[in-house]
């Protein structure tokens, strides 16, 4: 079981690197559509501005996978922390016959 919650942990971790990894290169392409557009300042502006309601909405959708993950993880480790519990209750329960 704890195998299982280190590659959790590292799934988390690998997806929390891909969402930084994405918002920078979603300012990166913002600022290089900026720099390199041929569009006057309002169409500049609209494109701006519907980029940034995406990543808006790509790091909510992130946020809230983040914590579903995190959520599930705690009710497994609660589940660990039970099973623990009474597998330790038995054991004193066979020991002292």
């Amino acid at each position: 079981m704890p195998d299982e919650c280190a590659e959790t942990d590292q799934s988390q971790s690998h997806a929390t690197s891909n969402i930084a990894w994405f918002l920078t290169g979603a300012f990166i392409g913002a600022a290089a559509a900026t720099l390199y557009a041929p569009q006057s300042g309002k169409e500049t502006r609209q494109y701006l501005s519907e980029k940034t309601q995406q990543g808006r909405e790509a790091v909510e959708s992130a946020g809230q996978e983040i914590a579903e993950s995190s959520k599930d993880m705690f009710e497994r480790g609660r589940k660990l922390v039970d099973d623990a519990a009474d597998l330790f209750e038995r054991g004193r329960k066979l020991v002292k016959g």
